[in-house]
This record gives C-alpha cells, structure tokens and sequence, in this order.
C-alpha cells in the first residue's frame, strides 16, 4: 500500500475512533473493527499498519482484534481507562505561538478533548506545536500542581493528560 494512502487512511481513522458522534461507541471507548472494513473501506492489513507504524502509539487493539480504540484525544465522552499517576515535575505543552495569547490569558484548557496533553520532553512538544503552526514549547511545573491536589493521567502511550493548567504553573 502507498505511504500516502495509510497516511490519508490513518487521519480518517483518527477522527473515527475520537470524534465520530454518529457511531455508539461501548463506555470504554472500543470500535468494532468490523465496522471500518464494512462501513469505511479499511482492511484488516490496512488497520494493522497503522496501528503498528503510527509514531505515537495512538491506537490499541483489543487481545483478539475484534476491536480498536484511540489511546487519548477524544472529544466523545469515553472511558480509555487512564492510570492515575504521579507526574515528573516538570512537563511540557507543545502549542503554536499563535494560541499563546489566549494561553497567557486563560492557562490551558481542554477545549473540545477531554483533556490537556502534556510531553514528558521538549522535542515531542515541539512537534505537536509544529503541527498547529510556528512551535511554542511551554515549561510546566507539575511537581506544583500534584501537590495542589491536581490529578494527572499516564496514557498507554506515555502521553501525560490532566484536566487543565493555570497559568501559574508556568515556569
């Protein structure tokens, strides 16, 4: 299969197994498999490589491949059974420097997902800034927050969520 088409295949499915509003998806956030080959025109070899070449880790199957799901990212109210966890004490949030007003005023909130991701590095932080436009990385003490009382979730992808970031705990 050409790059461009699992490329193109792998957008479509991001948006199927986080944002798609039309399908019932069960409490934990799991797609029938059967459903993209029947109803999207995915194959099951199609499926498998973008599970394996995606460079985040951002879908999981279930242990007899009858289901797949999105890690994190949703905007649909599911359950992926995130980990509750101590962060690092510092992490960081990749932006583009068009946002930084609205950060600078409002700290960083979720918007339409139902959670902020944080990095546990600059340089994966700075790719997902570069994906919005000219990349910010953001500094954030979370050794801080945690001891706020703020929880944070560790994704099976080792992306940190938590529900938002006051503008405070910027360093």
């Amino acid at each position: 299969m050409g790059h461009e088409t699992i490329v193109t295949k792998g957008k479509r499915l991001s948006f199927l197994l986080r944002h798609d509003t039309e399908y019932h998806f069960d409490k934990n956030g799991w797609r029938n498999v059967s459903d993209l080959i029947k109803n999207h025109n995915y194959t099951i070899d199609e499926l498998n490589e973008i599970v394996e070449t995606n460079d985040k880790k951002r879908y999981e199957f279930n242990s007899d491949k009858t289901k797949i799901r999105a890690r994190q990212g949703h905007s649909i109210n599911v359950d992926v059974e995130l980990k509750e966890m101590t962060p690092p004490d510092i992490l960081y949030h990749g932006t583009a420097t068009r946002f930084l007003d609205s950060i600078y005023d409002k700290g960083i909130i979720k918007g339409s997902r139902n959670h902020v991701h944080l990095s546990k590095d600059e340089e994966t932080a700075i790719k997902v800034g570069q994906r919005h436009g000219k990349p910010f990385v953001l500094k954030i003490d979370t050794k801080k927050m945690n001891e706020d009382g703020i929880k944070f979730y560790l994704s099976n992808n080792d992306v940190w969520l938590t529900d938002f970031v006051n503008k405070k705990y910027f360093i």
